[in-house]
């Protein structure tokens, strides 16, 4: 077989090097709810390796495109193709089983059981035990692991604390790791710094620096700007439903529509 090729993405006056790998690709998406267009006519493209911020004002469509391309919203039209194969039809678990898994912008944890076997589930699944190839071993420990890879303090005896009874920094930790079991190629991050002090996004984004080194796709839907800017290879702006511009970070910014709709006309970056 032969290397594939670096792709090479054409934004609003920059040249942008992705990956190698097309992965993938959202076709002309659109969904209404009774009259209301949430999501008009979106495409994009995202390669393997890559970090696609989505931003836009309340109301704007972003995380009805992203239950569009999860599954958990049926599409009224267009096309969702991941590695080239159709998934738009497909339902949410079982693109969840091929490795597209999601965080939410309601932390719902199982909060009655300790925080290590709320990820006891993910273990489990059929993609989990697939791609582990029999090698999970103990999943309790495993899960105990995975906590401490988001930055749960072992010694501080944290994993064993009752979900429920966490402060929310630790909750969104708790949704990349549970992801993270799923053992996952994209992730879909629905405002992950949302709530969060300035002292615990400032460890959540080396967090997500680290999920991109070790190979992990991201698409992140977020309103913190200079924290998503400083980990985003693109953006994409969505209002009314529509997408208005995409490209790189600080070319986005400059963009008049953009700045009309949701940024104001004087922001620094």
């Amino acid at each position: 077989m032969g290397s594939a090729k670096v792709r090479t993405i054409r934004t609003l006056g920059e040249s942008i090097d992705m990956g190698e790998e097309l992965f993938l690709q959202v076709k002309n998406v659109s969904k209404s709810f009774g009259g209301v267009k949430a999501v008009n006519g979106v495409s994009f493209e995202l390669h393997k390796g890559e970090i696609l911020g989505i931003i836009g004002p309340n109301g704007s469509g972003k995380t009805t495109l992203l239950n569009l391309i999860t599954g958990f919203v049926r599409k009224g039209s267009g096309k969702v193709l991941f590695k080239e194969k159709d998934i738009t039809h497909w339902p949410a678990h079982k693109i969840s089983d091929a490795g597209l898994v999601r965080t939410f912008q309601i932390v719902r944890p199982y909060s009655t059981l300790p925080a290590f076997k709320n990820l006891v589930p993910p273990l489990y699944s059929s993609r989990s035990k697939r791609t582990a190839r029999g090698k999970l071993g103990d999943r309790d420990a495993v899960a105990i692991d995975l906590l401490e890879e988001v930055g749960f303090e072992r010694d501080a005896y944290v994993p064993y604390k009752m979900a429920g009874s966490l402060p929310l920094g630790y909750l969104k930790r708790l949704e990349f790791a549970r992801c993270l079991a799923m053992r996952p190629e994209i992730i879909f991050c629905d405002e992950v710094f949302s709530g969060l002090s300035m002292a615990e996004i400032a460890s959540m984004v080396p967090l997500v620096e680290r999920l991109q080194k070790d190979g992990i796709t991201l698409i992140m839907i977020e309103h913190r700007l200079r924290e998503l800017f400083r980990v985003a290879n693109r953006i994409l702006v969505m209002n009314f439903g529509e997408k208005i511009a995409e490209g790189a970070p600080r070319q986005v910014m400059k963009d008049k529509e953009v700045r009309r709709a949701y940024l104001g006309e004087e922001v620094e970056v």
